[in-house]
């Protein structure tokens, strides 16, 4: 293990009741374990999810708790069995923070599946903190070329959004829709601009059509305009939802041509009405999938290097977390906002 600086407590801003102000709060981390890494907190992205847990919109949060699971630092520590890591390295840190790595899923590639997958900020505390520790193997280093400062949020919206290219195989010749331009859905453009399809952004607002047009789509089509979908149906071959929103599905579906997927990233609140006939006819698949492998996370980082990808971020100085989250429920953040932490 390293003799770097040991803290026996971690500080950062913590959720004490659903929808408070979060308030400083520290905590005992207990031993670095073998296979742990911790991390000091230089940057933290403030993603969607951080506010749910906040506010409690899914019904699972427990008080008092650290949010934040897009995270950038340096590490500090290692312990014994730490493989291919060492004190000093720039890594990053997203929605899952372990898994049990030795499961089918695991074993397979697949650690994001593992059924005792340890999310980063569900019973837990995350990277609003000075302090963050996982195991070894979700530590990914920044690549050369890529901004820590702006880095963060490709842990978990970049990751995303690129899972399901990759694991469904999506090729440049593609026609790909992207459904909803925010903070998952201006990433899916520039990734698949740069993937070389041919990409159509869906959203409820036309005067973000040229805002669409600069991140990467080729097309605009109004995702609430009912002609405008007649207009375009059976043309793409894959459309990604990232939208947290209820919309005309059977209308999306009919935009997908022969062997067209519909899939979603974007938690969307009502259920999905589609019969099997809306499917079956011409062979159209519906999924969905959560974030990437660390495998898969390791080649979006390298694909945004190599392109100069990185999101549209906001910065505030940790100190104003709470103003960060306001704006964030404002709905005005563009697109990403990215506390830093020596602030």
């Amino acid at each position: 293990m390293s003799n770097s600086t040991e803290l026996t407590s971690f500080t950062g801003w913590a959720a004490t009741a659903a929808g408070a102000p979060l308030e400083r709060y520290s905590y005992d981390p207990g031993p670095l374990g073998d296979e742990e890494v911790e991390v000091a907190v230089e940057y933290c992205g403030v993603c969607h999810s951080d506010q749910s847990l906040i506010d409690n919109e899914w019904g699972i949060s427990h008080y008092p708790f650290i949010p934040g699971h897009e995270v950038v630092g340096s590490i500090v520590r290692v312990g014994a069995q730490v493989r291919g890591l060492e004190v000093g390295q720039r890594v990053g840190i997203g929605w899952y923070k372990g898994s049990c790595m030795h499961c089918s899923s695991c074993i397979g590639g697949s650690h994001h599946l593992c059924g005792t997958v340890q999310p980063t900020i569900i019973g837990s505390h995350g990277g609003f903190a000075d302090r963050l520790r996982s195991h070894w193997a979700w530590a990914l280093p920044i690549p050369n070329g890529l901004d820590p400062a702006m880095a963060g949020p490709l842990f978990c919206a970049g990751s995303t959004v690129f899972n399901p290219l990759v694991e469904f195989d999506v090729k440049p010749t593609d026609r790909v829709g992207v459904v909803g331009i925010g903070g998952l859905g201006h990433l899916a453009l520039r990734f698949l601009n740069a993937w070389g399809c041919e990409v159509t952004a869906f959203t409820s607002s036309l005067s973000k059509q040229d805002e669409a047009r600069r991140l990467g789509a080729h097309n605009v089509v109004a995702s609430t305009d009912s002609n405008a979908l007649k207009s375009i149906a059976g043309t793409l071959d894959f459309l990604l939802v990232t939208a947290n929103a209820d919309l005309d599905w059977k209308a999306m579906l009919a935009t997908l041509r022969g062997r067209g997927r519909l899939h979603f990233v974007g938690l969307v609140p009502g259920a999905i009405p589609v019969h099997v006939f809306d499917l079956l006819p011409q062979q159209k698949s519906l999924s969905s999938s959560p974030v990437g492998s660390p495998g898969t996370t390791a080649t979006m980082l390298e694909f945004c290097a190599r392109h100069q990808i990185l999101p549209q971020v906001e910065h505030f100085p940790m100190s104003r977390v709470n103003e960060a989250i306001d704006h964030l429920r404002s709905g005005k953040a563009r697109y990403r906002v990215v506390l830093d932490a020596s602030k």
